[in-house]
């Protein structure tokens, strides 16, 4: 069974779900409705129903980042009859956990001013349970010191490993030469400076074309209700995590495939729990551990759950969708650049108003969402991220492409395109290779791009490597298959493609 949200966003696969109880009564938040214009109609509503004894999981969001007003949001959570489960002064925000059912009116009341926002993270009951031996606040290490960044010193010269030998099957990895890694890899196969963070499922550290690569210090697990911990980072449901990374970094060491960047490191940062879902309070942790943990780049190959889109004017979601564009904006503060995949809906995400949401929420009972252009799928719509669709192979067999059938498109949405259909890579399953199809394979190619592109250029701001990365991209035409969407823009930045194929060899030349 696949999860939608990897679905949707990662695999394409038939995906069925028991879904629970529905959602029913509302929140408090202070819900923004700037990125929708007065002739929008609301989104559609969907409340989420807290009844007392059942416990649930909340994100509360200071008015201001630091730890002065976050202790003071900390004391209105336990006024309001709730547990604190992991706060982030560096960027104002607490996940707590509570059985009150009237807990976002309560601490809302208890923090007065000093509460921006607060809303329920998911639409059931939290089934991992509150954490033991929380007691007083628990913080993460070093979170108080608003990102001390990684010294560099100056642009360094990027370790080269030509590619003077192919690993057994780096003859099929025919994604690797349409973005040309395979001639960028004669440069360099990147540096053991650089670190990708692997938001995700868990990365087999056992697999022979990853143990090399994997940065076990610096991996961490995120689904113990949103606390990072230093074990369970490793894969137990999906192997998702796993195949992502081989794209990005299994290594070059005659054994299996070739990665995007078979030279840098990997961080196991688990963000999907056993039953598959990625809540808000995972992504938060993940993000801000990518800071804190002095990663280079991430890759983000899902959609935060339990919604497909968080909607401003919906104060649950509006709450969620603030603590996790807090985090993505302080660890990109930090040094840390983000690849997303676009998700696998084939929709267009710069015109909510031409499709609904049917699927949200996915924890709970869906209802049929009309949306609005202050409606985004998190976190790739979220400034900064670097947005990503996929391709096949098409013809077959040849190295030329079209839009996969499956990706989201969006003109001014989609920053570039990379292969996603049929990818080989590394899986669980007696650490072998298989082929999966997903915008969550697409996103992978750009993470190793943007880690080669790091390696050469150390000093590189994210700023700076996501203006290289669409600057260097191959222009790409529309070419619609037949029967498809419609799509729009010229050849240097349309609907489809963004700006372009990612080019790993201008990365790197």
């Amino acid at each position: 069974m696949r999860h939608p949200s990897l679905t949707r966003r990662g695999i394409v696969a038939v995906a069925s779900l028991a879904l629970a109880s529905t959602a029913a009564v509302g929140g408090v938040a202070v819900a923004s409705t700037a990125d929708v214009t007065e002739t929008e109609p609301v989104s559609t509503p969907v409340t989420i129903n807290t009844p007392n004894g059942l416990l649930m999981s909340y994100v509360v969001n200071a008015d201001t980042a630091g730890p002065g007003h976050t202790v003071v949001v900390e004391t209105a959570v336990r006024k309001a009859g709730g547990v604190v489960v992991q706060s982030w002064p560096s960027i104002g925000v607490v996940i707590a956990h509570s059985t009150n059912g009237s807990f976002r009116a309560d601490v809302a009341a208890a923090g007065g001013t000093f509460v921006e926002s607060v809303g329920a993270t998911r639409s059931v009951g939290v089934s991992e349970g509150t954490p033991a031996g929380l007691g007083a606040t628990w913080t993460g290490a070093a979170d108080y010191k608003n990102g001390a960044k990684k010294a560099t010193n100056g642009d360094i010269e990027a370790e080269t490993t030509p590619a003077d030998t192919a690993d057994p099957r780096e003859a099929e990895q025919w994604d690797l030469q349409m973005i040309k890694a395979d001639q960028a890899h004669a440069i360099t196969d990147g540096s053991r400076n650089v670190l990708v963070g692997v938001l995700d499922s868990g990365i087999d550290r056992d697999h022979p074309d990853l143990v090399a690569n994997l940065d076990v210090a610096s991996s961490v697990n995120c689904t113990d209700a949103g606390r990072p911990t230093a074990t369970g980072w490793e894969p137990t449901t999906s192997d998702h995590g796993t195949h992502v990374a081989g794209t990005i970094a299994a290594a070059r060491n005659g054994v299996g495939i070739v990665g995007v960047a078979p030279g840098v490191r990997l961080a196991s940062v688990k963000v999907v729990n056993d039953a598959g879902f990625i809540y808000p309070e995972y992504a938060v942790c993940g993000f801000v551990e990518a800071g804190l943990k002095h990663m280079d780049v991430t890759n983000n190959s899902y959609y935060v759950d339990p919604f497909e889109f968080y909607c401003e004017d919906q104060p649950d979601q509006y709450a969620a969708k603030e603590a996790v564009r807090r985090a993505v904006s302080w660890s990109t503060a930090q040094g840390v650049v983000h690849a997303a995949a676009a998700g696998n809906s084939a929709h267009d995400l710069s015109d909510k108003s031409s499709f609904q949401d049917t699927g949200s929420p996915d924890d709970g009972v869906a209802v049929t969402r009309t949306l609005n252009s202050g409606c985004h799928d998190i976190p790739t719509e979220l400034d900064g991220v670097v947005t990503v669709s996929s391709m096949q192979r098409f013809p077959a067999g040849t190295l030329q492409s079209r839009l996969s059938s499956f990706s989201n498109r969006g003109l001014g949405s989609i920053d570039v395109a990379a292969p996603g259909s049929s990818i080989l890579s590394t899986i669980v399953d007696k650490n072998g290779y298989g082929l999966k199809s997903g915008t969550s394979m697409a996103s992978p190619h750009v993470a190793g791009v943007l880690a080669l592109m790091k390696s050469v250029h150390p000093t590189w701001t994210p700023a700076q490597l996501v203006q290289k990365l669409r600057s260097q991209a191959d222009d790409k035409a529309c070419n619609a298959a037949t029967g498809g969407p419609v799509c729009v823009g010229p050849v240097e930045d349309n609907s489809y493609f963004g700006e372009g194929v990612v080019d790993a060899l201008d990365a790197v030349s």
